[in-house]
C-alpha cells in the first residue's frame, strides 16, 4: 500500500513538472514555436517524458508541449476508446510524441496503440535500428530500417467465432494501403541515401494477400530504377538477419511481419530500450517508444529514456529541425559511449534523472 501511495505521489509530481516545462518552453519561443501533442503514457511513461522535455529545453528546441492523457473513456456506443480531447489535440497539431501504453490482455479495451494508429491513419511504422557505441551486442555496425504497413493485415481486428471452439481471424490486404506504404518506403530510401529495398512476404503460402502486396511493391519499384529492389520470404529474412544483418538495408512488409521483424532487429542493437520508432500518416505523424510500461520500476527514477528521446529526434527531423536533432542525438550517444552515466539496463548505476542531466550538460556544451 505504501508503494502505491508513493507511486501516486511521484506521478503527481511528474505531472506538475510536465506542465511547468510546457509553460517555460511556450513562453521562451512564442514567435516561432510549434505545438506538439505529448502523450506521456503509463508506468515509466511520465518519467521518460519529463526527461525528453528537459533535454529539449536544454537544446532550446522551439517546441511547446500540449500534454494529453489517453486513459480510455466510454464512448456513446458503450465501448472504451481514446478521449476526444486527445484526438482533437493530435488532429490540430498533426504531430505527437507518445510514451508506452498498457493494454489489459483479453479485457477492458482494445490496444490503444493500434487505436491511435488507425484513428489518425498512420499507415507506415518506421524503425531505424543502428548500432550504438557503448551498447555491447553480438553484432557490430548494424544499420537496418524496417518499414511496416500499419493499418491492416492480421491487425485489422476482423475476427469472429464460426462455431464454438472455432475462431476465424481475417487478414486484410488492400491495394491502396500496400501501394501507399511501398511508395513511402522508396521515398524514404531516396531521402536517406539508402540503396536497397527488400519486400518481405509469404506469397508462397498466402498467394492472393501477400501476392497483392508484392504486386504493389513491384509497380512502385519500376518507378525508382535507381534503387535496388528484391523480394525475400519472411522466414529467410529472419534467418539471414541473425547471420549477417549487413545483408539488408530497408525492409518493407505487411503489418504482422513488421511487428515481429522490427523487434528482432531491435534485439540486434540492444533492445527496444534504445530503438526509436515513428508512425507516419498523410497529414501528420506520431513518434513513440515501443518498449513496455515497466510497472515494476515506475516511480523509482530508474527508467531509461533513450528510446523515447531518439523517437523525439526522429520527430525533429520530420519537422525539419535537423540541427536540434543532430545536437540531441550526439549528446545522447556520447553519454552512452562515455560509460560513466548510464541507467541499469545499459550496464550502469545512474538514475533516470542523472542520465538526463548528463545529456543536458552535453547538449549545452555543444
Amino acid at each position: 500500500m505504501a508503494n502505491v501511495i508513493k507511486n501516486c505521489l511521484f506521478k503527481k509530481q511528474l505531472c506538475g513538472q510536465l506542465k511547468s516545462l510546457c509553460t517555460l518552453q511556450s513562453v521562451r519561443n512564442q514567435s516561432n514555436v510549434r505545438t506538439v501533442t505529448l502523450i506521456p503514457g503509463d508506468g515509466i511513461g511520465p518519467e521518460i517524458s519529463v526527461a525528453v522535455q528537459k533535454i529539449f529545453e536544454a537544446a532550446q528546441v522551439p517546441i511547446s508541449w500540449e500534454v494529453e492523457d489517453v486513459t480510455p473513456v466510454k464512448g456513446p456506443d458503450g465501448k472504451m476508446g481514446i478521449p476526444q480531447r486527445a484526438i482533437d489535440s493530435i488532429n490540430k497539431n498533426t504531430i505527437g510524441l507518445k510514451g508506452p501504453l498498457a493494454t489489459p490482455i483479453g479485457k477492458g479495451h482494445r490496444s490503444l496503440n493500434l487505436a491511435i494508429r488507425q484513428a489518425f491513419h498512420l499507415y507506415a511504422n518506421v524503425r531505424p535500428c543502428r548500432s550504438i557505441d557503448g551498447v555491447e551486442t553480438l553484432y557490430k555496425d548494424v544499420d537496418v530500417v524496417t518499414i511496416r504497413e500499419n493499418t491492416e493485415g492480421e491487425y485489422s481486428g476482423i475476427e469472429h467465432e464460426i462455431v464454438p471452439g472455432v475462431v476465424q481471424s481475417i487478414k486484410l490486404i488492400t491495394e491502396n494501403a500496400s501501394h501507399r506504404v511501398a511508395e513511402y518506403a522508396f521515398e524514404y530510401a531516396k531521402q536517406n541515401n539508402r540503396k536497397t529495398i527488400t519486400a518481405v512476404h509469404k506469397a508462397n503460402i498466402m498467394r492472393m494477400s501477400d501476392g497483392l502486396f508484392l504486386q504493389c511493391c513491384r509497380q512502385v519499384a519500376e518507378q525508382h530504377p535507381d534503387i535496388k529492389y528484391e523480394e525475400v520470404y519472411l522466414d529467410t529474412v529472419c534467418l539471414n538477419m541473425v547471420q549477417d544483418p549487413a545483408k539488408f538495408d530497408v525492409l518493407v512488409m505487411p503489418n504482422l511481419y513488421g511487428d515481429i521483424l522490427s523487434d528482432l532487429c531491435a534485439g540486434l542493437i540492444g533492445g527496444l530500450g534504445v530503438t526509436p520508432s515513428g508512425n507516419i500518416g498523410k497529414g501528420g505523424a506520431v513518434f513513440e517508444s515501443v518498449h513496455g510500461t515497466a510497472p515494476d520500476i515506475a516511480g523509482q527514477d530508474k527508467a531509461n529514456p533513450t528510446a523515447l528521446l531518439l523517437s523525439a529526434v526522429m520527430m525533429l527531423r520530420y519537422m525539419n529541425l535537423t540541427s536540434h536533432a543532430d545536437k540531441i542525438e550526439k549528446a545522447c550517444f556520447e553519454t552512452i559511449k562515455g560509460g560513466k552515466v548510464r541507467t541499469a539496463d545499459l550496464g550502469g548505476r545512474a538514475k533516470c534523472s542523472e542520465f538526463t542531466e548528463e545529456i543536458c550538460n552535453r547538449v549545452t556544451a555543444l
